[in-house]
């Protein structure tokens, strides 16, 4: 008489091995797609450029400055434009923006849902209101938990 060992069920290759394992996926997936949209307005030193950024959105230096909460000056001289404050408000805002272009419908879609879509766990603010007030790592977390089924 032959003996079997117990056939223990696989997992199939790609699944996830561990519970959480897609959740984790997602959310890296999303937060690679907001790296690659700063990716493609960085220059060879690593700086955001601006003048890039709003043409690429249609929108005046003005405009953009307004959208990331820097007075409109800041944009026009070169040692303010390369800040960290200037900088970092922008790569925060393409962040975002380039995590939920593809839940949104585009890159344009996105940055209108960024400048006026009320956010209700925010009470109301917007991403662009949270971004000014230095709250941009409350908007990741946020859209992090949205894209693992959290309730928006």
């Amino acid at each position: 008489m032959a003996t079997s060992k117990p056939v223990r069920p696989r997992t199939p290759r790609g699944a996830a091995a561990k519970p959480g394992r897609n959740v984790r996926l997602a959310v890296s997936a999303a937060a690679m797609r907001g790296g690659a949209l700063v990716g493609h307005f960085l220059d060879p030193a690593g700086l955001v450029v601006i003048d890039r950024v709003a043409e690429h959105f249609g929108m005046s230096k003005q405009q953009f400055a307004e959208t990331i909460g820097v007075k409109a000056e800041t944009l026009y001289r070169a040692a303010r434009v390369s800040a960290p404050k200037t900088q970092s408000r922008a790569t925060e805002m393409l962040e975002i923006v380039g995590r939920i272009s593809e839940w949104a419908g585009g890159e344009k879609q996105a940055m209108a849902w960024y400048r006026a879509e009320p956010i209700p766990a925010f009470g109301g603010r917007t991403a662009e209101a949270l971004v000014k007030d230095g709250k941009a790592g409350a908007v990741r977390d946020y859209l992090d938990h949205v894209a693992t089924g959290g309730f928006a």
